[in-house]
This record gives structure tokens, sequence and C-alpha cells, in this order.
């Protein structure tokens, strides 16, 4: 699969996107005048969030119904994995192929470029602050941090009891001890009241976690974990179908070979898209390109799907798909207003030109 580059890889804990640096580049006399920069190519990179969720068992979920009158219990450990989201970002990286050095004469005031760290072009004689982009959701905690066997609500009797039925017997009566204690508390009947409201509280958060993690031993926990991965695609033609993953419930996310999971699919046509060259019209439009090159990307129309049902639809801007011009340096030679112009860094077309 010659169009995915990067097998899917799990991000814990940092975003996806942090905001973009740049930096400002003068063109002086120590670099001729020369400012080096490159314009992107488009890679499509398919975020897509997995939520995990462990089930296990307690191990007096036999006698659930009969000491606690619970039915809903967990009877057996299990691990599955959930699709969650499914987005796309259109991600632009330096094509190493379209690397230009823009040359200004010596006469221009002040010429200067920010570019991003990576060099890709974001303005021309002109301020330029990175838009702020919201970063992805980190990799969360679980849900359920209590664990299943707390050691610290083992009583000596439960300890010392012989059989898993006498463990459950015991557990349960210590249960409903604590219930008895909580409500004495609340209800000021106990012998020894806590001596004021803020020390009421800690018994009553105390006498309720002993209570939660003992019942955890009938009932069973359940851990949620959510995480994200992503695959990135440089189009360069059309796909139909395409498999760039796979996903499965009982091992999540999955190489696009293993027919272990559901195939995730990548349809991806061109809508708008430059009209093709042969060797000698490319070579002559390549000569003609003057000054400042920039891109004028071309579009098209992705969808993502599995099972038949669309997990995101849009269009995205490909610059593969679209065509270089160029504006020549005299544009930014009129000492008195300078030309200012501001680029796309993740496409490399014009955002705006003011004169």
């Amino acid at each position: 699969m010659k169009n995915l580059i990067l097998a899917a890889c799990l991000l814990i804990a940092s975003p996806l996107l942090a905001q973009t640096k740049v930096v400002k580049r003068n063109a002086v006399k120590a670099n001729d005048f020369g400012i080096t920069y490159s314009l992107p190519k488009t890679t499509l990179v398919v975020v897509a969030e997995v939520t995990k969720t462990t089930r296990e068992a307690g191990p007096y979920y036999q006698y659930a119904e009969k000491y606690l009158g619970v039915r809903d219990v967990i009877t057996h450990d299990e691990t599955t994995y959930e699709l969650t989201d499914v987005n796309l970002l259109n991600r632009g990286v330096p094509n190493p192929d379209r690397t230009y050095i823009v040359e200004f004469r010596s006469g221009t005031v002040a010429p200067y470029a920010y570019l991003t760290e990576d060099g890709l072009l974001c303005a021309i004689n002109a301020e330029y602050t990175p838009e702020d982009e919201e970063p992805a959701a980190e990799a969360s905690a679980s849900t359920s941090s209590t664990a299943l066997t707390d050691p610290s609500v083992f009583s000596e009797e439960l300890l010392m009891a012989g059989s898993t039925a006498r463990q459950a017997e015991v557990a349960a009566r210590q249960i409903y001890r604590i219930r008895e204690s909580r409500m004495g508390i609340l209800t000021g009947d106990a012998d020894n009241l806590p001596p004021d409201g803020e020390a009421m509280k800690i018994v009553i958060s105390e006498l309720e976690s002993q209570e939660r993690a003992l019942t955890n031993l009938f009932t069973g926990v359940t851990r949620t974990e959510t995480s994200e991965y992503e695959v990135t695609i440089v189009p360069e033609t059309d796909l139909s179908d395409e498999i760039i993953f796979r996903f499965s419930r009982r091992m999540g996310i999955v190489d696009a070979d293993d027919l272990g999971g559901e195939p995730v699919y990548m349809n991806l046509t061109a809508i708008d898209r430059a009209p093709a060259l042969d060797e000698k019209e490319a070579e002559k439009k390549e000569k003609s390109l003057k000054g400042i090159v920039y891109n004028i990307p071309g579009k098209a129309s992705v969808e993502l799907s599995m099972g038949g049902k669309p997990l995101w639809e849009g269009d995205v801007m490909v610059t593969q798909f679209g065509t270089c011009e160029g504006l020549a340096p005299v544009m930014f030679e009129d000492k008195k207003a300078p030309v200012k112009v501001y680029f796309y860094p993740e496409t490399g077309a014009i955002k705006q030109i003011i004169q």
C-alpha cells in the first residue's frame, strides 16, 4: 500500500496538535538577500479514538444475589474495545522537491519572512501569529480507580474464613455493619459521633469507600481508558476502498493486513485537479516559475467507513492534485508600501495579499 506511510501508533497523554511555532528570517546581505523555504505536501492523518473497557469479576460474584440481592454483576473477566470517534486532519509536511530560495534585491525595504520550524512559508513582509489549534484529547485515566481487592477492608474474620462461601458470608456481614454505622452517624444514633461536620464528612467518606471495596468483591469492577491512534496517508491518486487499518472489539486497532479485525476503508476522489502535463509541458512550467513560488492546491472528497457505515465524510485540500505559480520579487520593491503576503502553511496557498 504505497499511500500508507505510517502504521497506527498509540498516542499516550500527548496532544496530537500543538500550536505551530514560527521563526523569522530576514533577507540581508549576509545571506545574499535570499530566504530558503519549502512548499508543503499534503498528508492526511486519520485520528481514531478507541475506548478500552476492562471488566473484572469479583471472587464472590456467585453469592451476590444471595447475600446482597444484586443480580447485575460481572461473572467473567473481559476486555472489549469500541471505536468511539474518527477524525481526519490535513497536515502539510515539507516537500523536498519543492524547496526554493527567494532572492530580494538590495533595494527592497527590510524584506523578511515567517516560516514554520520545518521551513514552510507563513508570511512575507508581515508579522505572523499562528492560529490556535485545538489539541486532541489526551489519553484519559481509568474511570474506576478502585482496585478489585483492597487489602485494607479484609478483617481478621474474613481472612480466617476457610471457604469462598464462608468468605462471602463474612464480607456481606461487614457491608451491612458499615451501612448500619453510616446510618447511625447520619441519624445521630451512634454512640461515638464525630466532633464536627468536617470530621463527619471524613468518616462517612471512609465508610463509603470500605463499602464500595467490599461490594466490588461481589459485583466486580469496570475500568475504561480512552486512547488515540493515528494513521498517515499521502494521497497521490484516487483511492477506492483502501484499507487503512482494521478494528477488532477484542484487540482494538490492528494492522491493515490483520484479518482478525474489520476493515476501515478510505475512498478518496479528486473533485478539483489541475490538468495533467506531459514531460515537456511540466519542464516548461517548472522553468517559468519565478520569484516566490506558492501552491494552488486541488480538492478531494474523502469518506471513511466501516461495515458499510460512514465514520467521516468531507472535502480536503490536496496540494498533490494542484499546481504551482509564482509571485515576482518586483512586487516587494516598493520602498513606500512594501507588499505583505500571508500564506496557509499547511497547503502553501496564498491567504491574503495586502498592498
